[in-house]
């Protein structure tokens, strides 16, 4: 599982889908066809301090890690271009997911990822992961999909992919929300 230096300036050389960058905005009508989407908001907090936490956490992996997702690859942040591997599972039952980072954004009230698949992983897709502030101080995570299954075990899950991943998206918020919190308590 190697993602040590395939790093390249098109983020979408070697996708296994068209339509890359449709997750960058919440809009499905961007979203290929036939593909399955998703959507699943969770609110982390409110203030500036908790926006600039929670990007953070998103940028650099570390929601992810901390979540006991292994992420292999030679960047220390998300930027466009850079492959990753995504690991799920564990032991011997540890899925391989390949992708590339199609976009990115950290702004004044935006920060995120939006990865896409490549080739050797079970789906085909982009995922995004996007903190935003809203006006009224809210910090919200929202994590946008579209994917459909590219290998035999995949499509035999049926209902059973998108059901994981909607569990996912909402782990990836409550982790997501412990991290922005445990970055606000003064330390010893």
């Amino acid at each position: 599982m190697d993602a040590s230096d395939d790093r390249t300036d098109d983020p979408a050389a070697g996708l296994t889908y068209a339509g890359a960058g449709a997750t960058r905005e919440d809009d499905p009508s961007g979203c290929p066809p036939g593909f399955g989407r998703l959507r699943v908001r969770t609110r982390l907090g409110s203030g500036r301090e908790v926006f600039l936490a929670a990007g953070r956490a998103v940028l650099t992996w570390r929601m992810h890690r901390a979540m006991g997702v292994e992420m292999a690859t030679a960047s220390p942040r998300a930027e466009p271009g850079v492959r990753v591997v995504v690991g799920l599972g564990a032991g011997r039952l540890r899925i391989h997911a390949p992708c590339r980072v199609v976009w990115t954004a950290d702004g004044e009230r935006r920060a995120g990822f939006g990865y896409g698949t490549l080739p050797g992983h079970p789906e085909n897709g982009e995922e995004a992961f996007v903190v935003e502030l809203d006006d009224d101080g809210s910090v919200w995570l929202e994590v946008r999909a579209f994917s459909r299954p590219e290998v035999w075990w995949a499509r035999a899950a049926g209902p059973l992919v998108p059901l994981f991943q909607r569990l996912y998206a909402r782990r990836c918020g409550a982790v997501l929300r412990r991290l922005s919190r445990a970055s606000r308590r003064p330390r010893a």
